[in-house]
């Protein structure tokens, strides 16, 4: 057996391994962008005022996004409660994508805010889905 069999074999009895470094990659990037937004809130104001989609409650809207960036970007990281963690962050990337980000992407500027959210939203439904895998603290705790 060479070395590219025994990686992949390696590999497909480690999935939840890489499942839990994308959950906690996303969880820290989520509490990071929280911790952003704490000290930047003009920047999220602007992307919320420039939204003509979003008319209802921006200071409310604002106030959610910071909260469940921090704890729910925490709660992802160590794998606790994941999956409200991520149905949490869901609406949030549900807005990005497509009342903030999508409206932009006929003009000339660059698009990248478009599709790095559109990952992230993507994830966050895989995680929704499947949960906190064999690092998470969901694991221990709920002894799955």
């Amino acid at each position: 057996m060479g070395i590219q069999e025994r990686l992949d074999d390696w590999a497909d009895h480690h999935r939840g391994f890489f499942f839990d470094l994308v959950r906690i990659y996303l969880g820290i990037g989520l509490f990071i962008k929280g911790i952003y937004f704490v000290g930047n809130p003009d920047y999220l104001t602007h992307l919320i005022d420039e939204s003509e989609n979003l008319w209802f409650l921006p200071a409310a809207a604002a106030h959610y996004v910071i909260i469940a960036h921090l704890v729910g970007g925490l709660l992802m990281a160590i794998g606790f409660l994941t999956r409200i963690a991520a149905l949490a962050q869901i609406p949030i990337l549900i807005g990005a994508v497509f009342y903030v980000n999508m409206p932009r992407m006929i003009t000339v500027e660059p698009r990248q805010n478009f599709e790095f959210s559109a990952l992230v939203l993507f994830l966050l439904i895989l995680i929704a889905l499947r949960g906190g895998g064999p690092l998470s603290l969901d694991a221990k705790v709920f002894a799955r």
